[in-house]
């Protein structure tokens, strides 16, 4: 019997499509690595969404479209600092009523005195959960930007609004500040490793209140640590699930064998955290 012919397409490990034209291949910066992702186009672009852990869809159409930039890798656009800044007064804002325990929880009774204690929380979050959620977002921009490919924080202002309004009436955070929106051509190793980072960080983070805490249990100190160490270990966890657009499906599609590691070691800093402190403490 003759051998029948297959017809099927060549496996590829590119998991995005170039969102821009094939005209020009200018590189992102220095140590581009990817196969020259960087197109010029006029119009509008599609930018892919990533690593939103609340964003409900996955592409964001750009008018006027991003702006290539060709200088340090380190750089940041005014857009981008602009938004960063937002979601983060925004996020601590959140926090701030999720402490009083929203209109639900009685937080209005307080009277005057939220005049103080509001801003007082407001500070706490700023400084206990405001890296968790900043260096978490830089972690993915830096290693695609590692990669070649565009990488950019922009804030969800409905996710904001809505996050902050939730907190203030329920005492609930549920937030979708923003995302690191990434284009450019990635293989799928390349891809888990730019969602891995963001969780990576927290680890790192965590790792590094853990023996601040130990040392410093009590008074203010101890406090912003340990809600740093809260912050970091709940970030972490979340966002590796495997579903949506979160970090850990694109990980578990990259590396299953990461995926449960990270999963696994993220679920155990959570229970050290928040359920059996004394495991910590020795």
């Amino acid at each position: 019997m003759a051998a029948m012919k297959d017809s099927r397409i060549p496996r590829t490990d590119l998991v995005e499509d170039d969102p821009f034209s094939k005209s020009v291949r200018p590189t992102s910066h220095s140590k581009v690595r990817d196969d020259g992702n960087w197109r010029k186009q006029t119009g509008t672009r599609v930018v892919q969404v990533q690593f939103s852990p609340f964003n409900q869809g996955y592409t964001q159409a750009y008018r006027p479209a991003p702006v290539l930039h060709t200088g340090s890798f380190w750089h940041f656009s005014k857009t981008e600092i602009r938004d960063l800044t937002i979601s983060l007064a925004a996020f601590s804002l959140g926090l701030s009523f999720m402490f009083h325990g929203g209109i639900l929880g009685g937080m209005l009774k307080l009277g005057s005195s939220l005049l103080i204690s509001v801003p007082l929380f407001f500070l706490l979050g700023l400084v206990a959960f405001g890296p968790a959620f900043i260096i978490h977002e830089l972690a993915h921009k830096f290693v695609a930007r590692h990669y070649g490919c565009w990488a950019e924080f922009r804030a969800d202002p409905a996710g904001l609004k809505t996050g902050v309004a939730i907190a203030f009436f329920i005492g609930f955070l549920f937030m979708a500040p923003g995302a690191v929106m990434v284009a450019g051509n990635v293989n799928r190793r390349q891809n888990g490793m730019i969602a891995l980072a963001g969780p990576a960080s927290n680890l790192i983070l965590w790792g590094i209140g853990l023996p601040a805490y130990i040392l410093i249990q009590n008074g203010i100190l101890g406090t912003i640590v340990f809600y740093w160490m809260v912050a970091n270990s709940i970030l972490g966890a979340f966002n590796m699930l495997p579903f949506g657009p979160l970090d850990g499906r694109k990980i578990k599609d990259w590396s299953a064998p990461v995926f449960w590691s990270f999963l696994s070691i993220f679920l155990g800093l959570v229970y050290l955290t928040l359920i059996d402190k004394s495991i910590l403490l020795g």
